[in-house]
């Protein structure tokens, strides 16, 4: 199984929110993931945290073979973790 740490969209219209999973890379963006990794909120005041991840459970999936898509690899990259692909 091919897995991938990506965002899957919640939230309602005009204020989307995410959540960081490590997901099956075949399964649809909203369907099922194998594990909730932290959230990501674009529209959050600036007083409460917009990204929350939780980063050994991050390294752990990239240490087995996860891919991370490109936007939460930068996310990733902002919390010290390197997500390049090999």
């Amino acid at each position: 199984m091919a897995v991938r740490l990506r965002l899957k969209r919640t939230g309602r219209t005009n204020r989307a929110a995410y959540r960081i999973v490590a997901a099956d890379a075949h399964a649809p963006r909203g369907g099922r993931v194998i594990e909730n990794l932290g959230f990501y909120e674009p529209c959050q005041p600036d007083d409460k945290p917009q990204v929350e991840i939780d980063v050994e459970r991050a390294k752990y999936w990239l240490s087995v073979g996860a891919e991370a898509t490109e936007t939460v690899a930068s996310i990733l990259k902002k919390h010290g973790v390197d997500a390049r692909t090999k």
